[in-house]
């Protein structure tokens, strides 16, 4: 595996590139006083040309509580079908954006607040990554393991894909 690691504008465009195909990701927040994080799973509601990541949550969330403490966050995106995967940190915000609200409002969200979209618990959540990491196979899985074989046999390195830090 090669490493290729990507600056602003090619970092923004891989993690967009990443995460647009991963629809759900692990969000990782600071517990107080715990000796671990609490990480949930959330559906990212967009990705804009910035790289900055959002969300839509509950203000009756322990992430929402977390977040209030520590705005400290980390983001894991898997994507096992074509191993690629992006781990990501960065700063959390929490808005009651209402235009944002009705931008990213769909029947997934609709399923967890009853009252829609005037629901006085939604929030939206702003990731705005700082730091990250990727994965990207350069094949899909079954090709991948192949290559993985063959180098086995041959004792011959083969790429088969890319990794590298995300300087956002």
């Amino acid at each position: 595996m090669s490493t290729e690691n990507l600056q602003h504008r090619e970092a923004i465009k891989k993690l967009t590139e990443l995460v647009d195909d991963i629809d759900i990701g692990m969000l990782c927040t600071q517990v107080s006083g715990g000796a671990y994080i609490h990480a949930v799973p959330m559906s990212r509601q967009e990705i804009d040309d910035r790289g900055t990541i959002w969300f839509l949550f509950s203000s009756e969330s322990e992430t929402h509580r977390n977040v209030q403490r520590d705005n400290r966050v980390s983001l894991l995106f898997a994507d096992i079908k074509d191993y690629n995967f992006v781990s990501i940190n960065g700063v959390a915000e929490i808005s009651e954006d209402q235009s944002r609200i009705d931008k990213y409002w769909n029947k997934m969200v609709e399923a967890w607040f009853e009252k829609g979209r005037e629901d006085p618990r939604i929030r939206v959540l702003k990731v705005t990554p700082s730091e990250g990491h990727y994965w990207d196979n350069k094949t899909n899985k079954l090709v991948t393991f192949l290559k993985m074989a063959a180098s086995g046999l041959t004792g011959r390195e083969l790429d088969i894909g890319r990794h590298g830090d995300l300087n956002l």
